[in-house]
């Protein structure tokens, strides 16, 4: 895994996987889509990990997030939802949420639509990383990315 380090917050502690999370990456990460077949968690593949709850750092969920970059040993991913929120986007959009459809993939074994958060980045240490569950073309990747362009612009 290639980093693209910022410096700005303490690298992850492989001893001490769900130990202190130093928050949610702000910002707009260098765009970079690199999959690898390697078994390490990589720009442009979806995976399964551990992402804490927005309103309390200390408590998460296994779910799947789609790797956009990496920050002093950590990677950077959007979290993936199977549910569309089209039907509710006005609300999604006043809460302060938005999202953009990736599409179905092997993460997801009912073959689902998913849809990436694009307005949190969390943060992932790579020995978390449950499974690596594919990744999304280039394209996909590249509306994405876009998104996150529109929505972290200076």
């Amino acid at each position: 895994m290639n980093d693209d380090s910022t410096g700005a917050v303490a690298p992850p502690d492989p001893n001490n996987p769900h130990g202190h999370y130093p928050g949610d990456y702000a910002g707009l990460p260098r765009k970079r889509y690199a999959p690898d077949n390697d078994n390490e968690p990589d720009p442009g593949e979806v995976v399964w990990a551990w992402v804490p709850y927005e309103e309390d750092w200390t408590r998460g969920k296994d779910r799947p997030v789609l790797i956009v970059g990496t920050d002093n040993g950590w990677c950077l991913a959007l979290p993936l939802s199977s549910v569309d929120h089209d039907f509710d986007k006005h609300q999604e959009e006043r809460a302060g949420r938005y999202w953009v459809e990736v599409g179905t993939g092997s993460w997801d074994s009912e073959h689902r639509d998913s849809f990436a958060r694009v307005d949190r980045i969390v943060r992932i240490q790579p020995q978390t990383v449950r499974r690596i569950g594919g990744h999304v073309s280039s394209a996909v990747y590249d509306k994405v990315f876009a998104e996150l362009q529109q929505h972290w612009a200076d």
